[in-house]
């Protein structure tokens, strides 16, 4: 009897925490399996976009702490507001009630990070990639792309780019998605904000121009 009192008196908190899960998911972009955890093989699976194929992400080989989900992340920001934080690998999009929602990322390699305040100057689908003077200097190769290679799956800047600014000054940093998606959660761009491309698409989809930008040192 007593077992079923506690039951009877626990299934509001069991219910009202089930639908809290579900509701931090549909938040997130996610659909719900049955028990309301993420179903991360629909959010993460092949899609075609711009004409062109992308390829599943391999989720489960992952930390699951990269994969999009809503987290508690109390921060000073105002909803709408993308927080980098470099040394967890994590991006923030500020939400209202003290959450965000969260996704992994690539971000520089030693001798190549970046951080500051900016903001979203220009959001563009499968752009041009224009590799800077710097790293065609470092890379000799390159130089064939000085006049820009065109959108694809094999451009370095992927599906979406976000182009950061400081006032009237290009920063030369972009959040963008990335061909190379066992870079999320590793040191490995020169400077740039990766993610997967189902990722950024998400992320894209939500920010508009002027949103600000902090990149955590």
């Amino acid at each position: 009897m007593l077992s079923r009192r506690w039951f009877v008196a626990a299934l509001p908190l069991l219910l009202s925490a089930c639908q809290s899960q579900q509701s931090a998911t549909t938040q997130a972009g996610l659909n719900a399996l049955a028990d309301g955890t993420p179903d991360y093989a629909s959010a993460y699976g092949p899609l075609k976009d711009g004409g062109f194929s992308l390829p599943a992400i391999q989720y489960q080989k992952f930390d699951p702490k990269f994969l999009r989900q809503t987290v508690f992340y109390p921060s000073r920001y105002t909803a709408g507001t993308i927080v980098v934080d470099p040394k967890r690998k994590f991006l923030y999009l500020i939400q209202p009630g003290g959450r965000a929602i969260r996704y992994g990322i690539g971000v520089g390699r030693a001798g190549f990070a970046w951080n500051g305040e900016a903001e979203i100057r220009f959001k563009r689908e499968w752009p041009k990639w224009f590799p800077p003077e710097e790293m065609i200097e470092r890379d000799p190769k390159l130089a064939k792309y000085k006049d820009g290679q065109d959108g694809g799956p094999r451009n370095p800047i992927g599906a979406r780019g976000l182009y950061l600014w400081q006032g009237n000054k290009d920063t030369l940093y972009r959040i963008h998605s990335t061909n190379a998606p066992d870079s999320i959660g590793t040191n490995a761009s020169s400077g740039c904000i990766r993610m997967w491309h189902q990722d950024i698409i998400d992320l894209y989809d939500r920010v508009s121009i002027g949103t600000k930008v902090v990149v955590l040192a």
